[in-house]
């Protein structure tokens, strides 16, 4: 079994839009690629795990989808990055598409697709990792049994429940794969392991991290 890293992508991987829907709305954050790479070369698959509910919504379909995801993997595959699969969410209980507007055990903070992708891929989620932008991102890495980091955003307030802190937060993306590649011993820089956002009540936070 192998370890992976598991990727939100909307605010993680790539800049984020409101309910992108054109190939070009799906903007990788500058140097990502490269060290996404060095996590692959260390042996981690990467694959992406998105709530896509803007299916259910009817914003978009899933030829578009499709052609967003082409010119994505296109991208990083010219920065030497191979995403081993893609996992979406279409649902949405409030959605407008009948057969997706539906309660699921996919859509994130449910680890639904985590669970599917450790089952096809052969992953073992205890070596794993999930990095994503919300708590909902969070909750589902840790359900899953992964270690968890969150990006920052700005958006989410400290976590008053254990299953909703995460392992780690980073300032950024960026920061986010280089604490995953100082942690596991790929890259020997600093990598601020102890940050917090300033607007957390440090005595708030429950931390998930483990010894």
């Amino acid at each position: 079994m192998r370890a992976a890293i598991f990727l939100d992508r909307d605010g993680t991987l790539v800049e984020t839009r409101h309910y992108p829907s054109r190939p070009e709305d799906l903007v990788l954050y500058e140097g990502l690629g490269a060290e996404l790479k060095a996590l692959q070369h260390a042996g981690f698959l990467l694959v992406l795990i998105t709530n896509q509910s803007g299916l259910a919504r009817g914003y978009f379909g899933w030829a578009e989808l499709e052609r967003m995801h082409e010119t994505l993997l296109a991208t990083l595959h010219r920065q030497g990055v191979t995403i081993d699969g893609i996992y979406v969410c279409p649902h949405h209980p409030e959605g407008t598409i009948g057969e997706l507007a539906i309660e699921c055990d996919c859509r994130k903070p449910k680890p639904g697709m985590l669970l599917r992708a450790a089952s096809e891929l052969d992953i073992d989620l205890e070596r794993s990792w999930f990095i994503g932008d919300i708590l909902d991102d969070v909750e589902a890495g840790n359900r899953a049994g992964c270690r968890t980091v969150l990006v920052d955003l700005g958006t989410e307030r400290s976590p008053e429940s254990p299953v909703r802190a995460p392992t780690y937060v980073a300032r950024d993306s960026l920061h986010a794969v280089r604490l995953v590649q100082a942690v596991e011993g790929i890259h020997s820089s600093y990598a601020d392991l102890d940050y917090r956002p300033s607007r957390w009540n440090s005595d708030a936070l429950l931390s998930a991290r483990s010894a």
